[in-house]
């Protein structure tokens, strides 16, 4: 149980850092731009980004990860608990009935259980997905800008 606290907990951490590995990088006049050339330079390459990679990082930002609802574990979970259980109380004392009950109820737990554990999994891999999205833009910006004799960080 540690070692899921452990690995949750490092988890969350790796994922409050995703939105700063997605920030626009700094870009600074190394031929001695003013500061409105500058900021035509950065508009310009903000645009051929976009063209040339496809990502709007407005669009990436304001996406959220919805939930895509329950993909059915819970159900699944209790049929086989119910059948286990079942075949156990058939066993124990002849009667099944009082056996499907008890494994259904369990497998309902351990269905939510994953449940809980693939939504993590797929919000994890939406916000990793929109992180990489950010950074394949913010590349290509900075080439651009790199281009136009800027020192890009």
């Amino acid at each position: 149980m540690r070692s899921f606290v452990k690995v949750f907990a490092l988890a969350l951490l790796a994922l409050a850092t995703l939105p700063a590995w997605a920030q626009k990088p700094s870009a600074y006049p190394a031929k001695g731009q003013s500061a409105e050339l500058k900021a035509q330079d950065d508009a310009a390459c903000a645009a051929w980004a976009k063209q040339d990679t496809g990502i709007d990082p407005a669009a990436t930002a304001s996406t959220t990860t919805a939930s895509t609802g329950p993909q059915g574990e819970r159900a699944r979970g209790a049929v086989r608990g119910a059948a286990a259980g079942a075949v156990i109380g058939e066993v124990a004392n002849g009667d099944s009935s009082d056996g499907a009950a008890i494994g259904a109820t369990a497998g309902v737990v351990a269905g939510g259980r994953a449940a809980r554990r693939n939504q993590a999994a797929r919000t994890q891999q939406a916000q990793q997905a929109q992180a990489n999205a950010q950074a394949t833009y913010w590349n290509s910006w900075g080439a651009c800008m790199a281009g136009k004799g800027y020192s890009v960080r």
